[in-house]
């Protein structure tokens, strides 16, 4: 394999150095590009490799000699000696790799002599400059010869830390503090400006062709696990076909990153190499698919791998383990029932079993198909779809009449109290614009509400219901699990939409209540449903001897604000989505003004409307 090395664009060998706190991925980070750019690229191995009175340390205990027994002025001078000697050090590649950069030698040191001197972290800085001053102008230089990037789990020390210690079986307390103080020396060598590549891909992207300048950031990987015949296949096409997922094989991934670097049989590697693999593949199928955002993975098939893939890509990745009883499996097997017993042993002895206890969502896979595709809907919008807590308004700021403002106050005393019994309450349609028109308008109303509720509901509307005065009451009901799945018609998702970006306020909410946000492109195309039944209704209120004035003039308007919506024009209110609408296919606009009155002016609309949504589909040729 070819390095590929770019010597126009860097003449010179190039050195990268990872730094930042432990656990934060510098090593794994190091494999993945090594093992991606092959001869091109080098990684220079721990700093211990440099000095050689390392061996000694370590036999004694090295925690003990850095802590306790050795001067600080020996742990500076062997760190600083090791730093120096693999600056020196010849490399045959023209990258190389290096884990922890001379930045770091900074920190480590003063979070060594804070922790030992029970410093602060400006006197431990200070302590750590005057220790290094012997090596000032050789530091100088080797730290001018690097690349320094940095990887941080966030931008908190504190949180840093606690992210940092999770991943370790034991922490001692001085090892706790060791790790608290090198998070505040990073985050003020950061401060400074030490670190100034914010992305290892933006240097290595044109050195050579086989590191994307982005690739997997923003991409979401649902990971599906579960034993044999648990609906693993299942559930990925499901994703595949309905949420627009990327399907892949895992093994695939694998061998395919090993076939390109030269591993024979990558499942006799390491854990840590096989999610490493995993990542490489991935990497390289979301550059030539830039596109993609989000990819489901199966099947997890070892135990191991997943905790490191879970380690390596963290909030990107999601953990999905299909779980199915034994009988359920057996009967879904189409080659037998030992065939089913034959493969759940492989799977058990790679520790596939185990993954349920790191996964992020588990499902319970013995019902209806109907009961699967919920939870993967959920699943799959949780990251599309953020979680939003609606503020609210009071009633008298809709503007409505006064008999339909007591009605409404009415029925929120009594659902709202000690005890709701409802979630939230919005209301949609001419009522929430200030548009409402007695005699014309509706009452609109859109409750998130457990179906428990609906009993006692029922005789609350019932006892109300000479205060609406004869306008008709549209109420919908709603439960947070069909808003949270989008188990809803595209008319209540483009509701959820509006309480989401703050265009629709509801009159009340549960405290702490969150609802999802749907995107703005998903609301626009499964708007599409709407706009064929209007198109449809238009002709058959048309067709009547007498249609309706009232249903043509509102099934009308609909279609008029689905054709803008895809043109990015949001127009709520009938009488402007209409106006807006022949304005921009150069017809007459003086009809909106008679349509609600006049039938023929209505019917006139009507098929210029329809007409325009015609014109979008492609011409027959007869």
């Amino acid at each position: 394999m070819s390095s590929q090395y770019n010597s126009d664009t860097y003449p010179l060998p190039v050195s990268v150095a990872f730094s930042g706190p432990d656990n934060t991925g510098k090593t794994k980070q190091i494999g993945i590009l090594a093992r991606r750019m092959g001869p091109a690229a080098t990684s220079a191995g721990p700093l211990d490799h440099y000095d050689p009175r390392w061996t000694a340390i370590k036999a004694d205990g090295m925690a003990r000699w850095w802590f306790e027994t050795g001067p600080v002025e020996e742990v500076a001078d062997v760190l600083a000696t090791s730093y120096l000697e693999r600056s020196r050090h010849p490399f045959s590649a023209p990258v190389r790799l290096l884990d922890r950069g001379i930045p770091m030698l900074e920190a480590s040191v003063a979070a060594t002599v804070a922790v030992r001197d029970d410093l602060d972290a400006a006197q431990a800085a200070d302590r750590a400059r005057l220790l290094l001053a012997p090596y000032e102008t050789d530091l100088r230089a080797a730290e001018e010869s690097e690349h320094a990037l940095v990887l941080l789990h966030c931008d908190d020390p504190e949180e840093g830390t606690r992210r940092s210690l999770a991943h370790e079986v034991t922490v001692t307390d001085i090892y706790a503090a060791y790790q608290r103080h090198l998070h505040e020396q990073i985050n003020r060598l950061v401060d400074e400006g030490r670190f100034p590549m914010a992305r290892v891909r933006r240097l290595l992207a044109p050195l050579h062709p086989d590191v994307p300048g982005k690739a997997l950031a923003g991409v979401h990987v649902i990971a599906l696990g579960g034993m044999s015949e648990s609906g693993k296949s299942t559930a990925g096409e499901y994703l595949r076909t309905q949420h627009g997922h990327a399907r892949l094989k895992i093994g695939y991934l694998i061998e395919g990153a090993a076939g390109r670097a030269g591993i024979h049989d990558p499942y006799r590697l390491g854990s840590v190499v096989q999610a490493e693999l995993i990542v490489d593949s991935l990497d390289r199928f979301c550059q030539a698919h830039h596109f993609i955002d989000s990819v489901s993975i199966e099947s997890l098939h070892d135990f191991d791998s997943t905790a490191e893939l879970a380690r390596m890509l963290g909030a990107q990745l999601t953990i999905a383990y299909l779980d199915s009883s034994e009988a359920t499996r057996t009967r879904r097997g189409t080659v037998g029932t030992q065939d089913v017993v034959d493969r759940d042993l492989i799977k058990s002895a790679r520790g596939a079993d185990k993954i349920v206890s790191i996964a992020h969502e588990i499902i319970g896979n013995d019902g209806p198909r109907l009961e699967l595709e919920r939870r993967l809907d959920r699943i799959a919008l949780n990251r599309r779809w953020p979680e939003h807590q609606p503020s609210t308004m009071p009633v008298n700021a809709l503007g409505l009449p006064v008999h339909l403002e007591s009605y409404l106050a009415e029925f929120l005393d009594r659902t709202t109290g000690l005890r709701p019994l409802i979630d939230l309450l919005a209301v949609t349609g001419s009522g929430a614009r200030g548009k409402y028109q007695h005699g014309w308008s509706d009452l609109d109303v859109l409750v998130v509400a457990d179906t428990s509720s609906l009993d006692e509901m029922r005789q609350i509307l019932a006892d109300l219901e000479t205060e609406l005065g004869g306008v008709k009451l549209g109420m919908t009901v709603l439960t947070r699990a069909e808003c949270r799945a989008g188990a809803i018609t595209s008319r209540l998702l483009h509701v959820l939409a509006l309480i989401g970006s703050g265009l629709l306020v509801p009159l009340w909410s549960t405290p702490g209540l969150a609802l999802p946000a749907p995107d703005a492109a998903t609301d626009v195309a499964v708007s599409l449903r709407d706009g064929i039944q209007a198109a449809i209704e238009i002709r058959r209120q048309f067709l009547r001897g007498s249609p309706d004035l009232r249903a043509l003039y509102k099934v009308t308007a609909l279609l008029a604000k689905i054709q803008l919506r895809f043109s990015g024009i949001e127009c709520p209110s009938d009488s402007d989505a209409l106006s807006v609408l022949l304005a921009a296919t150069r017809q007459d606009t003086s009809l909106v003004a008679t349509a609600r009155t006049e039938p023929l002016a209505a019917e006139a609309l009507a098929l210029l409307v329809l007409q325009a949504w015609l014109d979008t589909l492609p011409g027959e040729t007869r």
